[in-house]
């Protein structure tokens, strides 16, 4: 199996505790998960630690009820110095339905530490 090392997905369902007033996933649950995807990517690419430093936009284009599942997928983008950008798309879908459609999508910029918390050089990627 080939995965994209430059592409992480997970999926996850949303569950009562995680809503609001509206039954909808509440916007902090949903940031928390996008940067959760967003850290991963960037920590994958990076080959170790990573921290945000900002999330320059997050569009929420509908809402996501409970029970319904949300794939995550960060992609990273730019690699600079030892600074990221990773793309976040949250696909919502209802079970047993034909219905994904784009939820929200958001940017965040991600960068390598070292084990005192200094940023750190981003090795270049390998040409495939």
């Amino acid at each position: 199996m080939s995965l994209d090392p430059a592409e992480t997905r997970f999926v996850e369902i949303v569950f009562p505790e995680q809503a609001n007033h509206y039954g909808t996933l509440f916007g902090g649950t949903a940031l928390n998960l996008m940067s959760k995807a967003a850290a991963i990517a960037a920590a994958r690419r990076a080959g170790g630690s990573v921290v945000m430093a900002r999330s320059d936009r997050v569009d929420f284009h509908m809402p996501v009820a409970v029970g319904q599942i949300v794939e995550l997928v960060a992609r990273v983008e730019r690699v600079g110095r030892s600074s990221m950008t990773v793309s976040v798309e949250v696909v919502a879908e209802t079970l047993g339905k034909k219905d994904r459609k784009v939820a929200m999508r958001g940017s965040f910029e991600m960068v390598a530490i070292d084990e005192n918390g200094r940023p750190l050089a981003i090795a270049k990627a390998n040409a495939a």
